[in-house]
């Protein structure tokens, strides 16, 4: 009898530990926001299940119609887990690119990319000191007027006569004001501020995708930054044109390569937004008879063989083959997944993954999956890339 009572209890133990394991890692392994395409099988587990009441059918192993969904995660369809979203979006159908493209950006504003002082006749003098003006500030606006280029700002402090003046500017996406006053210059005979800054920046890149009918497409997967502050360059405007590519510095251990490129003449479509996860814009003239592959939702992309597509020479883009090594769904700024370049034909042109190559799209399984975005400068044989989804949920 004893025994029995004992059995009894060591199994009510054990599946009251099951269950309260279970629940714990239900609520830690599902996010409290989930999203899948429309076409998708959404599974969320082998004991777990939640049911859109409104359409009377359970979400686990079931194709779901378009929409945002306030969900209850039970355990054995009894026990409730925690609330959390659903999302099922419609699945995107792109045009794979691998095209390289040249990327002129101009800012919002013009960008401080460093400071100094000034001599004058009474001494050493920090204009941008005393207006508590830093490294990575974006001055929108100068004695009231709008700035948009480093000529202007010359302009407006050259005829200022020593006055103070007006600065709105932006720092950390907040709207500031402050009082800068030039000063006269000995060596230079003009009014000075000691501002360094930047308006614009260029540089070649690859396009990762397009829409055939809206003509809108996605570059690099990742910003386009100040090479002296490393912040993201604010947009104002922007147009990409068509590249060659005329060599490449090979990649090796320690340093990275790089490809060499040339700008041409012809304007290909306008830049509307430069943020962590890419840089977007509209094409002109978009191919409207180009094969658009379906994009993967993050669950469906696997560790293993996948291929990209990249223009290492001239104009003429290729396939080559990679492996994802690694999946990190929750990694940030482009580093999604580690992949290791396998193709013997990439490595000897190239060594790897070289700068260039960043929005190179990785093809897996007949979808689009994501980009090609970092290299690691100790291997260049490896490198990082970004889920497709997330670069359009950056879109919008």
């Amino acid at each position: 009898m004893k025994k029995s009572v004992k059995a009894l209890c060591l199994l009510f133990m054990t599946v009251t530990v099951f269950l309260m394991s279970a629940v714990v890692y239900g609520f830690y392994a599902v996010p409290d926001d989930v999203s899948f395409m429309s076409d998708e099988e959404i599974y969320l587990g082998r004991f777990f299940s939640c049911d859109i009441k409104e359409r009377e059918k359970s979400v686990s192993k079931s194709l779901v119609a378009e929409g945002e969904y306030r969900l209850n995660l039970k355990l054995l369809g009894k026990i409730p887990v925690k609330n959390f979203n659903l999302k099922i979006n419609s699945r995107p159908y792109l045009v794979p690119s691998g095209d390289i493209i040249g990327l002129r950006i101009f800012t919002e504003g013009v960008m401080i990319v460093g400071t100094e002082s000034v001599e004058t006749a009474k001494g050493t003098v920090a204009p941008s000191k005393q207006a508590h003006l830093e490294k990575g500030d974006v001055i929108i606006s100068l004695d009231g007027k709008n700035v948009t280029s480093s000529a202007e700002v010359e302009s407006v402090i050259k005829e200022s006569g020593g006055k103070a003046l007006e600065v709105s500017y932006k720092r950390n996406g907040e709207i500031r004001t402050t009082v800068l006053t030039p000063v006269m210059s000995v060596s230079e005979g003009t009014y000075k501020t000691g501002l360094w800054i930047r308006d614009s920046a260029a540089g070649i890149g690859t396009m990762t995708f397009y829409d055939r009918e809206s003509g809108f497409f996605a570059s690099l997967g990742h910003a386009v930054c100040d090479v002296d502050t490393g912040e993201i360059l604010p947009l104002s405007d922007g147009d990409i044109v068509d590249a060659t590519i005329n060599g490449c510095v090979k990649g090796r251990m320690g340093s990275a390569g790089e490809l060499c490129g040339s700008f041409k003449s012809e304007c290909e479509g306008s830049l509307v937004l430069n943020c962590e996860n890419g840089v977007f814009g509209y094409l002109e003239n978009a191919d409207k008879t180009a094969e658009a592959l379906p994009v993967a939702a993050e669950s469906e992309i696997k560790e293993g063989k996948a291929q990209i597509i990249s223009t290492v020479e001239g104009e003429s883009k290729a396939y080559y083959d990679v492996e994802i090594e690694k999946l990190n769904r929750d990694g940030q700024d482009g580093k999604n997944m580690i992949i290791k370049i396998t193709d013997s034909k990439l490595i000897e042109k190239t060594g790897g993954i070289v700068q260039g190559m960043s929005g190179s799209p990785v093809l897996q399984n007949g979808y689009i999956v994501g980009a090609v975005t970092h290299v690691f400068i100790n291997d260049p044989t490896k490198g990082y890339g970004i889920f497709a989804e997330t670069m359009l949920d950056a879109a919008g």
